[in-house]
């Protein structure tokens, strides 16, 4: 696969996680479409001096998808800091070092782990954006099953620049706001490595699968989220994952603990913040709001 192929799927990561790297922006980004009725869900975390606000968002968008809403500019426009998953290097070439380390293993390539209908299955997806079963040989399972599901969402017209955490971090950077992520891309990258290969297997085969139906359930996700139904957006996205509970521990519960700590912390200072994470974690009881609610932190849904 040519490396200017390989960052593009990457960039557009697995849609249950964060996107592994973005690409930069100029000025603030591309103009997003007014949203339909209220728009994606917005929370409010405070305590005496500090307002933190907590957006569910989507890492790969249509370029039509309306998301944009008065209270979300409001929201955004008052704070002075942005936080998102993963505040990713400017060059995704940066990326390139880890992947290779983590993501692929040419002493156990692919086609030593798949049987001949999954590598015919591989190449066509593959083939889908340009690149083939041989091309990705050398990656790990993971890595192959995030190129797959990422070439299908692709494949359906969703786009990483379209994405809502490119558009606001290119709007914080504009705005001279101060940017971070409550992870690394080096994190993300060792979290997915690590899962057992019979595991990274499983999520290979299941995104083989699901090629050609994937496109259904992102536009079910979307859908949920942009009319700011939380409640859909559970039963679309994360009560699948409970069905794996190795993936839901490790993408989900595990993460949301980790950035409920950091909010804690956080509202130890003082001031106004604008955090955007996927929508799924914070979504079902074990999200980041009712990880918060249940520490005594107050979280209202905002006006």
């Amino acid at each position: 696969m040519k490396l200017n192929a390989r960052l593009n799927i990457l960039r557009a990561g697995l849609f249950a996680l964060a996107f592994i790297a973005a690409p930069a922006m100029a000025q603030d980004g591309p103009a997003v479409p007014p949203a339909d009725g209220q728009g994606p869900a917005l929370w409010i975390v405070r305590d005496a001096d500090s307002t933190l606000y907590l957006f569910g968002t989507m890492h790969l968008l249509r370029p039509t998808t309306g998301w944009r809403t008065e209270r979300v500019d409001r929201a955004f426009a008052s704070a002075s800091r942005l936080i998102v998953e993963v505040d990713g290097p400017r060059d995704p070439a940066a990326l390139l070092p880890i992947i290779r380390e983590y993501g692929l293993s040419p002493d156990r390539p692919l086609s030593s782990l798949l049987t001949g209908a999954e590598i015919a299955a591989l190449d066509a997806a593959a083939g889908a954006v340009g690149s083939s079963a041989a091309g990705m040989d050398a990656m790990r399972p993971w890595l192959a099953g995030v190129s797959v599901q990422s070439a299908s969402i692709i494949r359906a017209g969703y786009e990483v620049e379209s994405g809502v955490e490119p558009i606001l971090t290119a709007r914080a950077r504009a705005a001279g706001m101060t940017v971070s992520g409550f992870e690394t891309p080096a994190e993300q990258i060792r979290m997915l490595s690590g899962f057992p290969e019979a595991g990274q297997l499983a999520f290979l085969r299941r995104a083989l699968s699901s090629f050609d139906t994937a496109r259904t359930d992102v536009d079910a996700l979307v859908e949920a989220w942009a009319a700011g139904d939380i409640e859909a957006v559970r039963a679309v996205a994360v009560d699948p994952l409970r069905a794996t509970p190795l993936l839901y521990e490790a993408l989900l519960v595990r993460r949301n603990t980790g950035w409920a700590d950091q909010i804690e912390t956080m509202l130890e200072g003082s001031g106004v913040a604008f955090i955007a994470v996927g929508v799924m974690h914070l979504a079902g009881d074990e999200s980041v709001q009712e990880l918060l609610r249940a520490r005594g932190v107050e979280v209202v849904v905002a006006p």
